[in-house]
């Protein structure tokens, strides 16, 4: 049990500004020059939690390496081959398997005879609690198997480039990010994106994991993110800085409705996120959900029963 107000453990988190993004024309069907020897094209699967659509990205000159095909999508399947162009694929990089990132792997491989890479299959950050529902199942990606499963700091090195995996669960327990080895250049998935911050939501995700990623993120010195949506981020450092004070700021608005009463997730959600688009409410829900669990485990919160999206809570 934490004595005094629980506010104080964390409020000497100074919150950073963090702006967000929101100018990004995707140019659908076309291969956007973004950094040297980097293409992107954008998947038309635009909606609430992909903004305009999920990026793919094709590295190199002659030889090429493919990372996040996208969604099971015809027309950006077309797309991602006339980027190809024709030339070898010899490597597709997963940085995470959730729908809109992982399916097209599959016919992109027949297609080119690429070996796909990722930190591994699908798996759930935590075991499903009894009477707990996956709520975002339907996203999960449960097909895809890597060829190569790579270990942090591993990398993949291809005909005038090399990939290194940088391990970054959080948002997906399998997710990594991808450093372009000597340019200062990272795919970040949807670690790190320009335009919102990413979904953190149970089982399949953790807010401690995450927090711990963009530590080791903020480690490095990359000039230039490249997200799995959205435009690229081009001053890392300063942003990552930002979405670790929104998440602290978080925790502090959620430590502040157990404070004065409230006791339900529900409750919480509909105070803090009042100027949310209420479709977005339900992951709301699941992200004050990955914070509970973390504040829970770090005796800053206690549950009533089982820490689940249906507990009831208050201050420890």
């Amino acid at each position: 049990m934490i004595s005094g107000n629980p506010l104080d453990a964390i409020r000497s988190e100074t919150p950073v500004t963090l702006e967000f993004d929101m100018n990004f024309e995707p140019a659908y069907g076309e291969a956007v020059p973004v950094a040297p020897g980097v293409v992107r094209v954008t998947a038309g699967n635009g909606g609430p939690f992909t903004f305009k659509g999920t990026n793919s990205y094709v590295v190199g000159s002659d030889t090429l390496a493919v990372v996040d095909p996208g969604p099971e999508d015809e027309q950006h399947l077309e797309a991602l081959l006339a980027a190809i162009g024709g030339r070898p694929v010899s490597h597709i990089f997963v940085t995470h398997t959730h729908r809109d990132h992982s399916p097209l792997a599959a016919r992109l491989k027949a297609l080119t005879g690429a070996r796909t890479v990722a930190e591994g299959p699908h798996r759930d950050a935590r075991p499903l609690r009894i009477g707990e529902v996956d709520a975002l199942d339907a996203a999960n990606d449960e097909a895809f198997r890597p060829d190569i499963a790579l270990a942090d700091d591993a990398a993949i090195e291809g005909d005038g480039w090399a990939l290194r995996a940088i391990l970054t669960p959080g948002h997906a327990a399998n997710h990594a990010a991808f450093a372009l080895d000597g340019t200062g250049v990272t795919f970040s998935g949807d670690h790190v994106m320009g335009w919102s911050t990413s979904i953190v939501a149970p089982p399949g995700g953790s807010m401690s994991d995450y927090m711990a990623s963009l530590d080791k993120m903020l480690e490095r010195d990359d000039r230039l993110l490249l997200p799995g949506h959205g435009g690229p981020v081009g001053a890392p450092a300063p942003f990552m800085r930002g979405l670790k004070g929104h998440r602290k700021m978080r925790e502090r608005a959620i430590l502040e409705r157990i404070r004065v009463g409230d006791r339900t997730i529900p409750e919480m959600v509909l105070a803090i996120y009042r100027d949310t688009d209420p479709r977005l409410h339900g992951a709301a829900g699941l992200s004050v959900l990955a914070h509970i669990e973390d504040l829970v485990a770090r005796g800053l919160v206690a549950a009533d029963t089982e820490v689940a999206i249906d507990g009831a809570f208050r201050p420890a």
